[in-house]
């Protein structure tokens, strides 16, 4: 090595590694052309209204009351309940046809999930009054026991005679008739050292429902059998009347009777 130049020290070789390095440019793209740019909405502009979007019921998904129609024909978004204590056991499903199948019958208050028109189907499947109810004793053999599809257009038929004598919903005819008719007082048997008493007491919100919808159910039961109208003429006449509070609804008949004998076991 010669000996003009100088010898590489620690610094020098700290200052040669620290020189800046020269960067590759980035490739420059190139711009999107005018076509296929969005056009900017003006202050003043009016924009187009948003696409709406198709949501699918599922079993996660939310389902509030009215968005489908019962039967197809009679939406029960309007409906008014002015008995709050019945209030929380008249629901209504999103299903058209009212049936579930029997699948919460293991739930607690199984009877407060189901939809008060399946209710009314469960009622009048029975084989008859098995006692004398209005001077007759009905055993249809079991004509209608299992046979829910065919209550069910029974129950059609009968809510689409409503509509077309009244014009009114009805869900709201059903609901009224069963708020007619729901008993408030009954009597039960007490014994006290051999000696039996029937005592007033009180009757709770779910079985006022269920004896009211007993009542209707065997009220057009009665009415059809052996009669020139059919089931469902019956079932509709009878919702009718107790719905309007009319004396001659058996289901207002059952009530008073059942106030009356309540009044007077106090």
């Amino acid at each position: 090595m010669p000996e003009d130049e100088p010898k590489p020290t620690e610094q020098n070789a700290t200052q040669a590694d620290t020189t800046p390095k020269k960067v590759p440019k980035r490739k420059e793209v190139a711009a999107a052309p005018a076509e296929q740019m969005l056009p900017q909405p003006e202050s003043n502009a009016v924009l187009p209204a948003p696409e709406k979007k198709v949501v699918r019921v599922t079993k996660k998904t939310p389902v509030t009351v009215g968005e489908h129609l019962i039967f197809g024909k009679y939406s029960a978004k309007d409906i008014v309940v002015r008995d709050p204590s019945i209030a929380p056991y008249i629901t209504f499903s999103a299903r058209q046809y009212p049936n579930i199948y029997g699948r919460r019958k293991y739930l607690a208050y199984y009877t407060s999930h189901i939809t008060i028109v399946e209710r009314l189907i469960n009622k009048l499947m029975r084989g008859g009054t098995g006692k004398k109810v209005g001077g007759k004793v009905i055993k249809t053999e079991g004509r209608l026991q299992g046979k829910k599809l065919k209550v069910m257009h029974v129950v059609e038929d009968a809510f689409d005679s409503i509509n077309k004598n009244t014009g009114k919903n009805p869900l709201q005819v059903l609901v009224d008739a069963l708020q007619n008719s729901a008993p408030i007082e009954d009597t039960t048997r007490v014994r006290y050292g051999g000696i039996s008493y029937n005592v007033a007491v009180g009757i709770s919100a779910e079985r006022r429902l269920n004896v009211a919808l007993k009542n209707v159910a065997l009220a057009a039961l009665v009415s059809a059998f052996r009669a020139r109208r059919s089931l469902s003429e019956a079932l509709a006449s009878e919702l009718t009347q107790a719905a309007n509070k009319d004396p001659n609804s058996y289901a207002i008949k059952k009530k008073v009777e059942l106030e009356r004998i309540a009044r007077s076991a106090r």
